[in-house]
């Protein structure tokens, strides 16, 4: 199972501007030069996110984006939701009733059992334990 490059550099594009906003706006083109995604594929990203109130948009000169909510409000699994939808192990536990065999499946508990943890997971992490995540370990390298 792999996230597509969606759910991958959203997360990255809203760690960064988690980073780098300080409640000024942070130009599309920044956060594609510190990330190396290109600034048309952000701005696809940012179109849902938008929408979904993760992030707003500041018009002008000086404009560009703006976290939504505060780091600690927005979970890794708001961002996978909106960009990548639901994440699926196996069909048989994304589409009741699409697996005949899933009353008597001995596989199928596992599949569920890993959907849950990556659910629990995603659920558990704000950018804001990323970004104290981030900024531990850089001052650890810098000691």
């Amino acid at each position: 199972m792999k996230l597509s490059t969606k759910g991958r550099y959203g997360v990255e594009a809203m760690i960064d501007l988690a980073l780098h906003c300080n409640n000024e706006p942070v130009s599309i083109k920044s956060i594609s030069k510190r990330q190396a995604i290109s600034e048309a594929y952000l701005e696809q990203l940012f179109a849902p996110l938008r929408k979904a109130n993760l992030i707003k948009s500041i018009r002008g000169a000086q404009g560009g984006y703006v976290l939504g909510k505060a780091p600690k409000d927005i979970f890794i699994s708001d961002i996978l939701d909106v960009l990548e939808g639901p994440i699926g192990v196996s069909e048989c536990i994304e589409e009741e009733g699409k697996c005949g065999n899933s009353n008597s499946c001995p596989t199928r508990l596992l599949w569920v059992k890993i959907k849950e943890s990556i659910d629990r997971v995603t659920s558990a992490i704000s950018l804001q334990d990323m970004i104290d995540d981030y900024n531990g370990i850089r001052t650890n390298k810098e000691k």
